[in-house]
């Protein structure tokens, strides 16, 4: 029997939708902060909107997983890209007509990134049947779909940053809501409309059991634990620099929003080729020692180096070799996941371990904008920073760390992988 010829279309389909839709969240990342300092000029109330943007992230993915089960994955990614675009469209749209108070503001914020997590959890679960009709190998269809993630904050946020100086926060915000329209666009013309990955388990107890079993299966893995509480404090200790200290630090002391995308981007496309370098060579580094050794160096030097306020090539310099070995981080973390979740619970399991992650970001945003309005953004960062390398040298205890190496060849357990991006940045 002949084998049917490959199908490269919805691969490259959902590589675009995702690579756009990911461009667009640098283009907010970007513009949004620097819009509500310019409007308020307060870093608290900058750090409330980082609040109100990271908070329906963890909300999406703790209880999304299994709602992206039952509607679908195809349709999953379109509504979330759909709705996105309209409540960040109308940002600019009631500024320019009736007004925009801060209040409405952190609604449109919170509902546009209610349904962000669920669409780009839905992706990822159609990209084994995307590599197999492309005939492509999954681990191959894998790495890309990394480097689009990692090119969108490459290439994304000096963009933002240079729009922004040019035409200011609201057209680009403008600009961010079509690049969801052409995400949704990429998804219906290119993905046909039966295609999800097949599941090892097609009987439910319900959205309730279903979400608790994914719990349950969490806390009872002790390293997977160890793992989310790492995640959780170092994503809360990013959270005060993307959503308050760096761009407020950007617009007093580098230069405004262009320094800021660049800042972004340079971490960005650190983490990119520190992706491919771990792709060609992780598999024969310790794991635990190298977690600890990619965190040490993304973590507190960023900080530092905004501390010390020396010219912007040299933080773009700090910048570019934090995300050098930050794009070790997520491979790692992955591959345990991998070999630890079964199949058939990945969507639940991963949405936990997401929103786990994700958890402590609001109040990193909200901490941060009150700290630097009362210490100052300077002994924030050193603060913050030095809090930052103590925390990830705890896997050097050992403990639950212990169990991080990889498991003998005869024990593992082969299976279509997805990957969950639990980093903030």
């Amino acid at each position: 029997m002949t084998p049917a010829p490959p199908r490269r279309a919805p691969l490259v389909g959902l590589l675009s939708a995702h690579v756009v839709s990911l461009t667009g969240n640098m283009l907010t990342l970007i513009a949004l902060p620097l819009y509500v300092l310019a409007e308020t000029g307060s870093p608290a109330a900058t750090g409330l909107a980082g609040a109100f943007a990271t908070a329906p992230v963890v909300l999406g993915g703790a209880f999304g997983g299994v709602l992206v089960d039952r509607i679908g994955y195809r349709r999953a990614s379109i509504l979330a890209d759909l709705v996105s675009g309209a409540t960040v469209a109308a940002v600019p749209a009631l500024h320019a007509t009736v007004g925009l108070p801060l209040p409405a503001l952190l609604v449109l914020v919170f509902v546009s990134g209610l349904l962000d997590t669920p669409g780009q959890t839905a992706r990822t679960a159609l990209l084994p049947e995307a590599a197999t009709a492309a005939g492509v190998p999954i681990e191959r269809a894998i790495g890309w779909f990394e480097a689009t993630e990692r090119g969108a904050r490459l290439i994304g946020a000096p963009v933002a940053g240079l729009l922004v100086s040019a035409l200011g926060a609201l057209p680009v915000l403008a600009v961010d809501a079509a690049t969801f329209a052409v995400s949704a666009l990429a998804v219906v013309a290119l993905l046909p409309a039966g295609m999800r990955p097949e599941t090892a388990e097609v009987t439910s107890g319900g959205y309730w059991p279903d979400f608790a079993a994914g719990l349950r299966f969490l806390v009872r893995e002790p390293l997977l634990r160890a793992m989310v509480l790492l995640v959780l404090v170092t994503n809360l200790f990013d959270a005060t620099k993307s959503n308050v200290l760096l761009p407020v630090v950007a617009a007093r002391d580098l230069g405004g929003a262009t320094a800021f995308g660049l800042l972004v981007g340079a971490m960005g496309g650190g983490a990119l080729v520190g992706s491919l370098l771990f792709s060609a060579v992780g598999h024969r580094l310790p794991r635990r020692a190298t977690l600890v050794t990619a965190f040490a160096v993304a973590g507190a030097p960023p900080f530092w180096a905004l501390a010390a306020a020396p010219p912007l090539p040299v933080v773009a310099t700090v910048f570019a070799l934090a995300g050098l070995a930050a794009g070790a981080i997520n491979p790692l973390i992955g591959a345990v996941e991998l070999e630890r979740v079964p199949a058939h619970m990945r969507a639940r399991v991963y949405g936990v371990i997401g929103a786990g992650a994700w958890g402590a970001m609001p109040l990193g945003a909200l901490g941060a904008g009150v700290a630097a309005d009362r210490f100052g953004t300077t002994a924030t960062l050193v603060t913050v920073g030095t809090c930052y390398l103590l925390v990830v040298l705890t896997p050097l205890l050992g403990g639950p760390w212990r169990a991080m190496g990889r498991p003998v060849p005869e024990q593992r357990q082969p299976e279509r992988p997805t990957t969950v991006d639990t980093r903030s940045g």
